[in-house]
């Protein structure tokens, strides 16, 4: 690395915090500086760059393009220094390990397993946020998530735990043993849908259903998904793994099958992870062939 041709790290620790705070006055706050030296400092790193990072035209402050590829590559360097310095001096040692991951693998993967993790790591607070809006790993925040999908998110890591097509079922009691040969025959029932996810519509269009609607959707807890299905509230769109014993019970039918490289996948940073982290996703490891939720 050419160390010379890089900007003071005082200029671009002042850009930095101006970019997250939105102002001049609040990032001199935070770095217990003046309002003025934090102009300063971000007009050298500009002169030094030959460019504008910060939009004056208007009345409030926002960055040119250049300035926000600075500071999202900033915001990320700085984070993992914060990280590593934390994890060195044992100040992030005590915070909770951040779980993410959506209601469903929460629901039918995690808890039932998750006495396991606490009697053999009694000494690791957990923190899981069950939800279907995407959060990513970031220093100081989520240490790692489980999320669905084909395992491809830009900037992150992701190893498969979980392998499992999307299917869409219904129970006999809604739909009887009728044979189904076109996604659109299922408009004639009512749908289950989870909050914010929209999978039952997502998959629908993708079945090349565009007009008409549902006789009614239900939206739900994705964690409500299965329980609803059973019942015979609606029609569902879950992952195959999580009905394989329903399906081999009767209590419910699978009426369409997406195969593909599909699967729920341990998703962290490319950065050394924290030790708790660490030890969870070794903990994830050890269960990965076990498919089946417990008894």
């Amino acid at each position: 690395m050419d160390w010379q041709s890089l900007p003071p790290l005082t200029a671009l620790r002042a850009f930095a915090a101006l970019a997250e705070t939105g102002s001049a006055s609040a990032a001199g706050a935070r770095l217990n500086v003046s309002h003025a030296a934090i102009s300063q400092q971000v007009k050298a790193l500009e002169a030094h760059m030959g460019l504008s990072l910060v939009d004056r035209s208007g009345r409030a402050l926002s960055l040119t393009t250049e300035g926000e590829m600075l500071a999202v590559s900033l915001a990320e360097g700085f984070g993992a220094i914060a990280l590593c310095v934390a994890q060195l001096t044992g100040a992030d040692a005590e915070r909770p390990l951040q779980i993410s991951t959506t209601p469903q693998f929460a629901a039918n993967w995690l808890m039932p397993r998750l006495r396991d993790f606490q009697t053999f790591h009694p000494g690791i607070d957990l923190m899981v946020n069950p939800s279907p809006v995407r959060a990513d790993p970031t220093p100081g925040g989520i240490d790692l998530a489980v999320r669905f999908g084909a395992g491809s998110w830009p900037g992150l890591e992701a190893e498969l735990l979980v392998p499992t097509d999307i299917v869409v079922v219904a129970a006999p009691s809604l739909v009887g043993d009728r044979v189904f040969e076109q996604a659109s025959d299922l408009l004639e029932f009512p749908w289950l849908d989870e909050l914010e996810a929209l999978q039952a519509q997502d998959w629908l269009y993708s079945a090349g259903v565009t007009e008409g609607r549902a006789k009614s959707v239900t939206m739900l807890p994705g964690n409500l998904m299965l329980e609803g299905a059973r019942d015979g509230q609606g029609i569902a769109v879950l992952t195959a793994k999580w009905v394989e014993r329903d399906v081999a019970e009767g209590r419910l039918r699978i009426l369409f099958r997406d195969k593909g490289e599909t699967g729920y996948y341990i998703v962290t940073r490319a950065d050394v992870l924290r030790p708790p982290a660490r030890t969870f996703v070794r903990w994830l490891r050890r269960h990965r062939e076990d498919g089946v939720v417990p008894e």
